[in-house]
């Protein structure tokens, strides 16, 4: 799920936050935005690197967002309990 917060005017700082609730079970919350408009992906990655799920992978305007990650990997099975990482790379970056 990706949400697109109402606000008119547009952030002037590529960023993202921390995702919460930290630990989570069985959702968590992760919010970004982006000054410019650009391809995004979003991903989740295991302590070993190997990428779990993509999460956003498509073009997007500049502005805030907020996605939830069900715990799931790509297939949509439960991913194994343990710590995870989130990646956001745009044109302007990666965090």
């Amino acid at each position: 799920m990706t949400a697109v917060l109402g606000e008119t005017a547009a952030p002037t700082t590529f960023a993202l936050a921390q995702n919460f609730p930290n630990p989570f079970n069985p959702t968590t919350t992760m919010a970004y935005q982006m000054d410019q408009a650009g391809r995004v992906e979003l991903a989740i990655y295991d302590l070993a690197g190997a990428r779990i799920r993509i999460l956003v992978s498509a073009p997007q305007t500049a502005g805030r967002y907020i996605i939830q990650w069900d715990g799931t990997d790509a297939q949509g099975q439960q991913a194994a309990s343990g710590i995870y990482f989130y990646r956001l790379s745009t044109p302007r970056g990666k965090k």
